[in-house]
C-alpha cells in the first residue's frame, strides 16, 4: 500500500506561484501496482501461498474444511488470521507513515 500511495499520489509544487498539480499516471496507474503485487508473489508466494488478499485464501481455507477429501489434512485454521488482518493492519501502517512522510 505505500507503493501504491506514492505511485497514486503524486503532485508538482510550482514555486513561482506556490500552487500544486495533480500528477498521476492515469489509467496506467494500474500497471506499477500489478506489477507492486506480482512482486509481492513472487517473493512471498512460495512460504505464504499468496496471502495478500483474504478472499485468496479464507475461500479455499473454508472449502477445504467442508469438502469430503480423502486423507486430507487439517485446515490450519491458527493460520487463518494472518492473510486477514496482516493486509489490513499492514494497509493501516502505510496510510498513517505515508501521511507522516508527505
Amino acid at each position: 500500500m505505500f507503493v501504491v500511495f506514492y505511485i497514486t499520489g503524486g503532485e508538482i509544487t510550482w514555486h513561482d506561484t506556490n500552487s500544486t498539480l495533480p500528477v498521476g499516471l492515469g489509467s496506467v496507474g494500474a500497471i506499477p501496482v500489478a506489477f507492486t503485487v506480482w512482486v509481492i508473489g513472487l517473493s512471498l508466494g512460495g512460504p505464504t501461498g499468496y496471502a495478500i488478499n483474504p478472499a485468496r485464501d479464507l475461500a479455499p481455507r473454508i472449502m477445504h474444511a467442508i469438502l469430503p477429501i480423502k486423507g486430507k489434512g487439517s485446515s490450519h485454521w491458527e493460520y487463518a488470521w494472518i492473510p486477514v488482518l496482516a493486509p489490513i493492519a499492514g494497509a493501516a501502517i502505510a496510510a498513517a507513515l505515508y501521511y507522516a512522510l508527505k
